[in-house]
């Protein structure tokens, strides 16, 4: 039974739990794309806020790339996973490497989703972090990592679906998380939509706009 029919009604929904924050003169809506997009969209719109994009990449360990030994940020920040780091022995060589390359790659994507638009102003403000759902929740906490280094006043992490666990995890990472629905057994979180059919970098750019 899926709580959600696509990632636009999710947002709708999400927006519901976050109505304290409608209308904040000082607050800013954050998507990891690309699925916390939509998402984000719908929240930005409910709430009269400014809507922006969060780049995250993750800094995978070379020939164990699914294994993160860090991640990078929009802003130039870099979150390294010291107890994967100092298990494997990494120099530090490898690692600016790797960051080198992804962010490349995260600033072709911000050049992609946002054209020539400067990125959203962080600093001293409320801002609402989104994706789609947390299933291990490393996105999001290198996101947080990352979105601390920018000073803003307050951060918000809301996602529609998180198993409880992983929900509960951040109580102590952020000013607050919001998590719509917490299922037990969770299975993932493409289980709870109707359709979680990818996003596309022209569905991103035309939300952005």
């Amino acid at each position: 039974m899926a709580f959600f029919k696509d990632r636009r009604d999710a947002g709708r929904k999400l927006a519901e739990r976050l109505s304290e924050h409608a209308d904040d003169p000082n607050l800013l809506v954050l998507a990891l794309p690309r699925g916390g997009v939509p998402v984000a969209y719908e929240v930005a719109q409910a709430l009269g806020a400014e809507l922006d994009i969060f780049l995250v990449r993750k800094l995978g360990v070379p020939g164990h790339e699914e294994l993160a030994m860090g991640a990078i940020a929009t802003g130039g920040v870099r979150v390294l996973n010291d107890s994967v780091v100092n298990a494997l022995n990494i120099p530090d060589k490898v690692i600016d490497a790797v960051a080198e390359r992804e962010q490349a790659e995260l600033e072709r994507r911000a050049r992609a989703y946002r054209g020539e638009r400067p990125r959203a102003q962080i600093e001293g403000r409320t801002v609402i972090i989104i994706d789609d759902g947390l299933a291990t929740g490393a996105s999001m906490r290198a996101a947080v990592a990352g979105l601390r280094a920018q000073a803003p006043a307050k951060i918000v992490a809301a996602v529609p679906t998180a198993s409880p666990e992983t929900c509960e995890m951040f109580e102590d990472e952020v000013d607050k998380i919001v998590c719509a629905v917490t299922p037990q057994p969770f299975f993932g979180v493409g289980f709870w939509y109707d359709d979680f059919s990818q996003t596309t970098d022209e569905e991103v750019r035309s939300l952005l706009q």
